[in-house]
Order: structure tokens, then C-alpha cells, then sequence
């Protein structure tokens, strides 16, 4: 655990979390803007980042890139990644050999890219630390594929003001952040637990472990049901460790408050657990804006459960979960305390339901550059509490739309991002957009008016 916050004078806490902002050395404008714009807002007394800070297959880590940890840096860049850099005029340098003896060597590439990650950082924490807000960071799927690990991306963000990640956490990513109720005693009237979720799953079902084969994009395009554009095996899980310190962080609160009790508490990771699932209902695959499932959940499609998630709810793709459910809300359960758990991960959803006794919810994507949802919808999710009722909390979006305007200063890209088709279940998805399918119903119409009006008048002559 760490360092001490507390509730204010009038028992009110507000948390904003800030999930995908996923960019490169040089953070968009928009979505530090965006970042600005909500803690003018929300004032808030934490801010956390909840996993893909990092757009660790940006083409400018290139020379550092690992599809898995435990690989050489560089040997295994995405095709996709590759015609990105193309693009961009970057290109991917050798490393020194008897072949390219000038070329510069895996340190000093390395270290290229230690700069490069605190320039990411600097970028979207600077209006935090313009603000004096202390922060929290865990990590999600794409941080670690810049080349720099979470341990070593833990340090990075230690050297900013307001940093709360801890240097004796259970596993980076992985620490409770205790708040102190408002008349001093120094009691723990709620906590804030980051959850390191996992990076992607292994064949020996120890997620982020080396491997030895990948699915390639080749053979997403062919199988998308059974394949993840970013990796065959589906993403990883939250370690036993971490399962096990979710109930045994609980005992500890409890002996720090000297009456054995659990605290309320809410979590805060990346990827979600398959529970999240449970928050939606299965429906025929012509219903409009219904989503396919992914994975384990591929070939159904499905909406929000209105009858359990909160008013505002959207849904805008599949709920990313891992192949495997490793207990973790039933652990949460078991330990007491529990009301909440929110995710990241899925760009476009911004949900909250209760199931299972928890609340289940998501932040989208805080970023520009990265896919996601309009640019009015892309947003930071703020949170109210109070110290005599830490689970009767508020929560809503702080929107782009809301706080700056409809549209971002490119709305092309962000246009393209939405839209964005990478295979069949994404077009059918376009397609159950209602104003998707109006376009396109309406294209077509056109087109065929005029092909009969040139036929007629062929007839005619």
C-alpha cells in the first residue's frame, strides 16, 4: 500500500479514470485537451490510468517492438506496423553486426526508446501535474510492446510529481491506494485497488510468456471468429498472485482499521473478465446496433441489458475478455468489500451494470489516435464518493462532446477510426448501425435508379 489520500471536509471523493489514451512519443493535442478540459471539471482528488497508455506498436518504437515479453526487440514487427512506418518515413534501423557495423546497437535503440516513452508521458501527464492531482498508473496489453517493461515503465512514471505507484507493489500494476476518512483518524473509509489484468495468453497458460508462433493477419482475415487481430491466443488474466492479494489486501485493511472488517473498495484494470459479459443480453443477429461476440462469445451478437446497466450505458463493440476465467470477481466476492470494477481495453463501450453483486464497468478511450467512438463520445469517466457510503457512488462521462465540442480537430482520422473495418464480423457490425445501413441502403438505391435510367434509355435508341 501507499502513500496516504483522504476524503475532503464535506466526506467527498472524486476519482477520473482515464483508459486507452494508447499514443506514441507525441501525444495529440486533442487528447491532452481532453485531459485539461475534464480535471478543470471534475476537480478531481486521484486521477487513474487504467492500462494501453503506451501505443506500443507505434511505428517509432519500430526497433524495440515485442509481440510477447521474453523476445528480441525488433524481430517480429507487425506487417501493419511496418506499412504505418513506411508511411510515416520512419524506417527500422539494423542492429550493429559484422554486416552493419555502424549501426547502432540494442542499448542505444533502447535507450532511444526510454526517451520516447517519457515523452509520452510528459504529454499526457502534463496538465495532471499542471494541476497537482495525484495519479496512479496500471497497465494493459499494448504498454509493455514499445520494448520497455511495466517495471521499468513503473520507475519512468515515479520520476513525475503526484506519482502514487508504489516500489514494493505485489507486481507493477498491481497496489491498493487507501483514503483516509476526512477527520483525520487515519481510518481507511474506502480504497482504490489497480489491478495489473495481463498483457495475452500463452499455450502454457501463463499469460505474456515467450512463444513461439502468432496469428497472422492472413489468417484473421480468413478466421476472424476464432483469431484476435493482435494475437491467436486471446489476452491473458490478472496472475494467481494477484487474485490471491485482491482477498489477503482486504485482511491487511481490516487489521489497519482494528476491527477485521473488509473495506468498501473499487478496482480499476485494463482487460475485463468474462462476467462482463453477463451485463448484456443475447439477441438475433439482425437486431440493430447489436455487436458479435469475441472469441468464446463468437457467433452470438448481443445489446445492453437495460433491466441491470445504468441509464447512459453504450455498447460500441465486443467485450474483449480472456479465453479464461481465472475466479477473479468470485474472489472479489468472497473477500467482501467489494462494490465495483472498471475496465478499459474495448475503445468503444462506456457501460456500467450491476451483476454478481459488483458493479461492472467501463471508461472508453481517452485518445485520439487510436480507434474509437466519435469524437463526442470518446471521454474520461469521473466518479463521486462519499466516506458514509462509498458504494452508493455517482459516476458519469466527461465527454469530448461535452467539454469541447462536437467534432476534434481531425475529424477525418476519428471518422476512420469508428468506421474502421478489419474484417467480416466488423462489416456486419457497420452495418447494424442504423445509420450506417441508411447510407449504404441509400447508395445503392441510387446506383440502381441509374442504371435503369441508362437502360432505358439504351431501349430508347
Amino acid at each position: 500500500m501507499t502513500n496516504s489520500l483522504r476524503f475532503r471536509e464535506d466526506g467527498s471523493f472524486r476519482v477520473l479514470q482515464m483508459a486507452d489514451v494508447q499514443d506514441g512519443p507525441d501525444v495529440l493535442p486533442d487528447t491532452i485537451r481532453l485531459i485539461r478540459e475534464a480535471i478543470r471539471k471534475a476537480d478531481p482528488d486521484l486521477v487513474v490510468f487504467t492500462g494501453d497508455q503506451i501505443r506500443g506498436y507505434d511505428p517509432a518504437y519500430i526497433d524495440t517492438f515485442l509481440r510477447r515479453r521474453g523476445e528480441q526487440p525488433g524481430a517480429r514487427v507487425r506487417a501493419v506496423t511496418k506499412v504505418e512506418a513506411r508511411i510515416c518515413g520512419i524506417r527500422q534501423h539494423s542492429t550493429k553486426d559484422a554486416e552493419h557495423p555502424d549501426a547502432p546497437g540494442i542499448d542505444e535503440l533502447m535507450d532511444e526508446t526510454r526517451a520516447k516513452v517519457r515523452r509520452t508521458f510528459d504529454g499526457f501527464l502534463g496538465p495532471v501535474v499542471e494541476a497537482k492531482v495525484p495519479f496512479a498508473a496500471t497497465y494493459g496489453n499494448h504498454d509493455f510492446q514499445c520494448g520497455i517493461l511495466a517495471d521499468e515503465q513503473d520507475d519512468i512514471y515515479r520520476e513525475f510529481p503526484g506519482c502514487l505507484n508504489p516500489a514494493d507493489s505485489l507486481e507493477p500494476g498491481t497496489f491498493a491506494l487507501p483514503i483516509e476518512s476526512s477527520d483525520g483518524s487515519g481510518r481507511v473509509a474506502m480504497s482504490v485497488m489497480m489491478v495489473n489484468s495481463g498483457d495475452y495468453a500463452t499455450e502454457s497458460g501463463k499469460p505474456g510468456a515467450p512463444k513461439e508462433r502468432d496469428a497472422q493477419y492472413p489468417a484473421y482475415v480468413v478466421n476472424s471468429r476464432g483469431l484476435d487481430l493482435a494475437d491467436s491466443d486471446g489476452y491473458g488474466t490478472p496472475t494467481p498472485e494477484a487474485i490471491d492479494w485482491l482477498k489477503s489486501v482486504q485482511v491487511e485493511l481490516g487489521r489497519r482499521n482494528g476491527d477485521g472488517k473488509p473495506v468498501p473498495a473499487i478496482a480499476f484494470q485494463h482487460i475485463p473478465p468474462q462476467e462482463f459479459y453477463d451485463c448484456l443480453k443475447e439477441v438475433p443477429a439482425w437486431t440493430p446496433n447489436a455487436v458479435e461476440g469475441a472469441r468464446t462469445h463468437a457467433g452470438h451478437c448481443y445489446v445492453l441489458n437495460h433491466e441491470v446497466c445504468r441509464p447512459g450505458s453504450r455498447l460500441g463493440e465486443a467485450i474483449g475478455c480472456a479465453d479464461e476465467n481465472v475466479g477473479e470477481v468470485d474472489a472479489m466476492r468472497e473477500a467482501g468489500g467489494y462494490f465495483a470494477l472498471f475496465c478499459g481495453h474495448d475503445h468503444k463501450n462506456a457501460f456500467v451494470g450491476h451483476v454478481h453483486g459488483l458493479d461492472l464497468g467501463y471508461a472508453p478511450t481517452c485518445g485520439f489516435e487510436c480507434y474509437g467512438p466519435k469524437s463526442r463520445y470518446r471521454g474520461i469517466r469521473l466518479f463521486e464518493f462519499h466516506e458514509n457510503n462509498p458504494a452508493g457512488y455517482v459516476t458519469r462521462m466527461l465527454t469530448w462532446g461535452d467539454l469541447v465540442g462536437r467534432y476534434s480537430s481531425n475529424e477525418v482520422r476519428v471518422w476512420f477510426e469508428d468506421h474502421c473495418v478489419t474484417d467480416a464480423v466488423s462489416m456486419r457490425n457497420e452495418l447494424r448501425r442504423p445509420e450506417v445501413f441508411a447510407v449504404l441502403a441509400g447508395a445503392m438505391s441510387l446506383g440502381f435508379a441509374a442504371i435503369v435510367r441508362s437502360l432505358l434509355r439504351g431501349g430508347r435508341r
